[in-house]
């Protein structure tokens, strides 16, 4: 027995017909069978029941198929892993990336990225909501939070610290919420870019989870419209600090109830599982990660 009689005999089980496994492995039909019927020898089995108008595993042929599929995918990734040493840097990414980190660094960090690596093409879609990486035919994503996929990989690129802030003219009229509870009096404008949690603001102290239920006349998914309607002086913010980070350095914005933990939430890149990871794509993500850390003081 030999591996080459083995990628015949799965060849054999997926195309479910002799004539088509041959056809495929560059075989005559008689040629194929009599590599199938030597397999079955060497193994003292039977391996597929044979008749005029179909064919079918037996036991032992499911059995070994089972196990001779999953040695032709290490076969395949064992190339795959040696693959990009021998390829050059070409081809597209699909990637997907939340509208904040787009438009703050994102865009430029992938066109810097595209410059230097010219034969390589980014298709980038900005958006919040988690993604079927798989089933959309996307390489890469970039997403704020727990990762509930157990079959995706995700690598760590920041922490992404929250901020409770309204304008200097919102506290000339209304006042400051100093604690949590005075929340509740005030208008509080909700980000909803995700489904559920986004009128509960969550916050800690000492080491204690504490929320507060708020409520507000104005509630968007989009951050920037919320930053814009903050600027205003409409209400009270809770946003990541890198979308209004300009906004608290330059003093149009206020940060309040700093004495409390905000939220913090990983940023991560996301990809589905795979044992070699392409060279193309792993240049991708430390170039996404060193734009990250070179605007740290935003996050």
């Amino acid at each position: 027995m030999n591996a080459a009689d083995l990628t015949l005999f799965v060849s054999v089980a997926d195309h479910g017909s002799f004539n088509k496994a041959a056809e495929q492995n560059g075989l005559s039909t008689p040629a194929l069978s009599k590599r199938i019927s030597k397999l079955e020898a060497s193994l003292g089995v039977q391996l597929i029941h044979r008749t005029t108008r179909r064919l079918s595993l037996t036991e032992a042929g499911e059995s070994l198929y089972i196990h001779a599929k999953n040695i032709e995918g290490q076969v395949s990734d064992a190339i795959a892993s040696v693959s990009s040493f021998s390829q050059g840097l070409t081809g597209t990414i699909k990637m997907s990336v939340p509208t904040i980190s787009g438009e703050l660094l994102l865009a430029e960090a992938v066109a810097d990225f595209c410059q230097k690596y010219p034969n390589i093409t980014v298709d980038m879609r900005l958006e919040n909501d988690f993604v079927d990486l798989v089933g959309e035919g996307l390489d890469l994503a970039i997403r704020t939070g727990k990762l509930e996929d157990s079959s995706l990989i995700a690598k760590p690129l920041i922490q992404s610290n929250w901020v409770v802030c309204c304008s200097p003219s919102y506290l000339d009229v209304h006042g400051e919420a100093k604690t949590l509870e005075a929340l509740k009096e005030h208008n509080c404008l909700a980000y909803t870019y995700q489904s559920h949690g986004s009128f509960d603001w969550r916050f800690y102290q000492a080491g204690e989870e504490k929320n507060v239920r708020i409520s507000g006349s104005f509630a968007t998914n989009n951050a920037q419209a919320l930053r814009k309607a903050a600027l205003a002086g409409f209400g009270i913010v809770y946003v990541p600090r890198c979308s209004v980070y300009e906004d608290l350095l330059q003093g149009k914005l206020v940060a309040i109830l700093t004495e409390f933990q905000p939220r913090q939430l990983g940023v991560y890149a996301i990809y589905p599982f795979t044992k070699y990871l392409p060279e193309k794509l792993r240049l991708l993500i430390e170039h996404l990660r060193q734009a990250y850390q070179d605007k740290k003081e935003y996050f």
